[in-house]
């Protein structure tokens, strides 16, 4: 129970830590965030968590990762659901949070609240093929950071910071293209609230980060394998 709290309250943190610095603070541009400030605030949720919850849960806050981990190797299928719930109920209390305090402001309007898509909704006009190969890709080298920083030979106390720094990256390039998902629980808690074309395009946030984390979990199994930690 205390792993699946810590896995809500952090997943609940990255959405509203980083989804809430797009809808707050990238909205205006004289704040000068922009998408790299996005990108960092995803980061920075990541670090955090890592040093906050890591020693709890793992800080997966993501169920592509927990999926990842456990192809690699380095979790229990049994743990797989509850994570997976946790996180996603977590992101949606995120995403509630967000909604709450976004519509405090008169003249709310929705609109897109962060959410992932494709096409039209792609923040920079990007097919739905663009978008699937940048979400397997990305999560496949987000998993091969996670799996390399946490493995057993490296050097101890940096992985939230690789971690987080991989994350900052991986929105740097695509933010663009998707609006960068690379996490189903992130993805799904925004779409709930645009509803409409966001939950229409909902599967391929789903599909593709769990994809990518299934072929890094197994490339990197044969790179570098390790007993999983009892």
């Amino acid at each position: 129970m205390k792993k699946w709290m810590a896995e809500f309250i952090g997943t609940m943190w990255l959405v509203l830590g980083g989804c809430g610095s797009a809808v707050l603070a990238a909205a205006y541009p004289e704040l000068g965030i922009g998408f790299v400030g996005v990108s960092i605030a995803f980061g920075l949720t990541v670090v955090t968590m890592a040093y906050a919850v890591g020693h709890i849960s793992g800080c997966h806050l993501n169920p592509a990762v927990s999926v990842g981990l456990w192809a690699g190797g380095r979790f229990d299928k049994k743990e797989l659901l509850p994570y997976i719930v946790s996180q996603v109920l977590g992101g949606i209390a995120g995403a509630a949070i967000l909604y709450l305090i976004a519509s405090g402001k008169s003249g709310f309007e929705i609109g897109g609240f962060a959410a992932n898509g494709f096409g039209e909704h792609s923040p920079g006009g990007y097919g739905m093929v663009a978008a699937l190969v940048t979400e397997v890709v990305m999560t496949f080298m987000f998993l091969i950071i996670i799996l390399g920083a946490t493995h057993s030979k490296a050097p101890a106390g940096f992985a939230g910071l690789a971690i987080g720094l991989g994350l900052a990256l991986i929105h740097l390039i695509s933010i663009p293209v998707t609006n960068t998902s690379v996490n189903p629980a992130r993805s799904t808690s925004q779409a709930i609230f645009v509803g409409d074309w966001a939950l229409s395009q909902l599967w391929l946030f789903w599909v593709a980060p769990i994809a990518g984390a299934l072929l890094a979990g197994l490339a990197y199994k044969f790179l570098s394998p390790e007993t999983p930690a009892e």
